[in-house]
């Protein structure tokens, strides 16, 4: 099993060894590759992850050989040579190939014509040793076989099966489709006028090998919807004569008739067959591309910077209904919530711009945080004219997608029982503001908005896929013990829902954690949860420093003898660099612990507890802009990157309908991966080329606002 990981693997047997033991010792993934990097070789968690899933993939291969080779041997059908074949078949498709005679199926043309006893013509006409074929069927005629043509028939139903059931034709067949192949799409005519979204899609042909993700999975929800119809093949000449290459031995009648059951296998069975497979194959292949771009958005977005522990006013704008307005302390918790109208009446409007200047000043508040949905560009030019703001209040527009599932989910029902959906709305905006990862755990990741097909695709895959996202950010940047809610703390390493939530129990009963170890006390938390979970807790308040850095406690002792060696305690040494530097970290090698962990170490102790996000920075959309109908081609216009595919990358511009920056106008240069370019939620410059009002599609281009 090594052996083989390691042939499809970019690492050593060692590596993958070390690192399938850890996993099944109940390790985490960040935990191995934060604080065993000198087991596993320095390996991060992708490729953690890549080890993870392959021996996943083989163990599950591995059950089904021996699932199959059970049902072959009750059969009384596996032979020595067959047995040898599935047992050093490692490819998933050449496996069922090889069980496809053997599978138990429903009555076919083939099974029906053996039963009226025509298996020996099919084998006599399969050998192409003689010509006269009728004079051989005449011997099969009966009761069940009126007459020659139902014979040959009949031994053609069962040439054609044989012919779909050879593993070898099956092959070679896959190897035409994947260097031949075509993926076509055609309108359903009768449902042209409803499918107007798809008609990029009407006409459609493209060679599989070529066709991008995003396309099939496009055209495929076109067929799911009744719209499109779907066929993907090679040329039908070409697999017909691939086959008689492999079937044809020679230029008689019986040759004839197996000519014929070629044709009809091809077109019965073998190319229904193939397509389902490789359409299910493009498909996978698509739904890991998508579930790979909306990945990365994710991560890109729970790690955008935050705006950290201040005072926050923030608002979930509206027109008829008003705007509610909540002032959270620098806690994240709801001291005061208020509807305002300032698109009412005049005195309406002056009426609100009293009210958020006396809120101002009694809430001490240091930000406004306005949703960016309906309303909110209104609502932002709103709050920036009124007088006398405090110029020291920096005022942002948040991404408030998925706010109001989280506003009616379990989860704000149990913080906030007694206000209603709107107020856990524009306290989640504010939140958001302070601290995104915090707040947007706590909404299921497929419904935060930053993918696309995201119902399309395999979603127990894109489910496990998300979780990983959210479960590495989380670890990544450390979490606060005293002040996180149970939905993040479930998220690190270790711990789990149940346990975060008697973490919050024993926090809530017996107060404030001072030490890492009194996590001990926690009911459920054993020493195998402390040792995944402590290093990626933090306290801030805590005696010991350590316990407020990613250093882990297995390393305190550790730590405690290099700043002896330099003089110091733990306590002067933290943040000293011209003492960090005088540490001769060779001298506490040892068989536990290498130089990648001693180096983490002093990386930690210059900068304890550093949070990779870096701070919030406030922005501002055009002034000139309002809506789709308000752009025109040629305008610049500032705008935040809100969406990035294989394609291209989403942008707003404040004209509440994204525009796309199709991958050819993101750089003065060929871009591979819009990740290279843009991340989410990064301010750019952007050129207006073209504006669709009625199928609201803009295009913009960053290449040529740049030049």
């Amino acid at each position: 099993m090594l052996a083989l990981l390691s042939q499809s693997l970019p690492f050593s047997e060692r590596q993958i060894e070390k690192t399938i033991n850890l996993l099944d010792g109940g390790a985490t993934i960040p935990f191995i590759s934060r604080y065993r990097k000198e087991a596993t070789g320095g390996l991060n968690e992708v490729e953690i992850e890549q080890i993870a899933l392959e021996n996943k993939r083989l163990t599950e291969l591995l059950k089904r050989k021996e699932a199959i080779l059970e049902a072959i041997e009750k059969q009384g059908l596996l032979t020595p040579d067959l047995r040898k074949q599935i047992t050093h078949t490692w490819d998933s498709n050449t496996l069922e190939d090889l069980y496809l005679p053997f599978k138990q199926k429903r009555a076919t043309r083939a099974t029906k014509a053996k039963e009226r006893g025509l298996e020996p013509l099919a084998a006599t006409l399969m050998r192409q040793m003689q010509g006269a074929v009728e004079d051989d069927a005449l011997r099969y005629l009966s009761d069940a076989v009126e007459d020659v043509e139902s014979a040959l028939a009949g031994a053609r139903d069962i040439i054609a099966e044989w012919i779909s059931e050879n593993a070898s034709a099956r092959q070679q067949l896959r190897v035409l489709m994947a260097h031949d192949g075509l993926v076509e799409a055609k309108v359903v005519k009768s449902k042209i006028d409803e499918a107007q979204k798809y008609r990029d899609y009407f006409n459609y042909a493209e060679p599989l090998k070529q066709a991008k993700g995003h396309r099939i999975l496009a055209i495929l929800r076109g067929e799911n919807e009744g719209f499109l119809r779907i066929h993907i093949a090679p040329p039908t000449e070409r697999a017909v004569e691939r086959l008689r290459r492999i079937f044809i031995k020679g230029r008689n009648e019986a040759a004839e008739q197996v000519e014929l059951a070629i044709e009809d296998s091809w077109k019965r069975l073998l190319q229904p067959s193939l397509e389902n497979e490789f359409k299910a194959a493009a498909k996978e292949k698509a739904d890991k591309e998508a579930i790979g771009v909306f990945a990365e958005n994710l991560r890109q977005l729970l790690l955008q910077a935050p705006l950290g522990n201040k005072r926050v006013l923030a608002i979930d704008p509206g027109f008829r209904t008003g705007c509610k307005l909540v002032c959270l302390d620098e806690k994240g918790d709801l001291r005061y919530n208020e509807t305002i109208y300032p698109f009412a009446s005049q005195n309406e409007k002056k009426q609100a711009a009293t009210k958020i200047n006396n809120y101002l000043e009694a809430y001490k508040i240091e930000a406004i945080a306005i949703g960016n949905g309906t309303a909110g560009r209104e609502t932002f030019d709103f709050i920036k004219s009124i007088p006398y703001l405090p110029k020291h209040v920096e005022i942002f527009m948040v991404n408030e997608a998925g706010a109001s599932i989280y506003s009616a989910s379990k989860v704000a029902r149990k913080e906030f029982p007694t206000y209603d959906v709107t107020v856990r709305g524009a306290v989640s905006i504010g939140r958001r503001l302070v601290d995104p990862l915090a707040e947007l755990v706590k909404i299921e990741p497929k419904s935060i908005g930053v993918g696309q097909y995201q119902h399309d695709v395999d979603q127990k895959l894109l489910a496990e896929s998300l979780n990983r996202v959210v479960e590495s950010c989380v670890n990544l940047v450390g979490v606060n013990l005293n002040t996180a809610s149970e939905h993040l703390l479930a998220y690190v390493s270790g711990i789990g829902p149940k346990l975060a939530e008697n973490i919050v129990a024993h926090r809530s009963k017996n107060g404030l954690f001072t030490t890492r170890h009194a996590l001990l006390e926690v009911s459920g938390l054993g020493p195998k949860a402390f040792e995944q979970a402590a290093g990626f807790l933090r306290i801030p308040e805590a005696s010991n420093p350590l316990d407020n850095s990613a250093v882990h406690p297995e390393r305190y002792a550790l730590v405690e003898q290099m700043a002896a060696s330099v003089n110091q305690n733990i306590a002067t040494l933290i943040g000293q660099e011209n003492a960090l530097k005088k540490i001769e970290i060779k001298r506490f090698v040892s068989a536990d612990v290498g130089l990648p962990t001693l180096r983490d170490i002093l990386t930690e102790l210059a900068k304890p507890g550093r949070d990779p996000r870096g701070g919030a920075k406030a922005f501002q959309f055009s002034n000139e802009v309002r809506s789709i109908d308000d752009l025109r081609p040629g305008m610049y216009l500032p705008g935040l990157v809100t969406n990035i595919t294989n394609f291209g990358a989403f942008v707003d511009v404040g004209a509440k309908q994204d525009g796309l920056v199709h991958v050819s106008h993101l750089a003065n240069r060929f871009v591979k991966d819009p990740n290279e370019v843009v991340k989410l939620g990064q301010a750019v410059r952007v050129k207006v080329l073209e504006v669709d009002a009625s199928r609201k599609r803009v295009s913009l281009s960053i290449k040529e606002a740049q030049s």
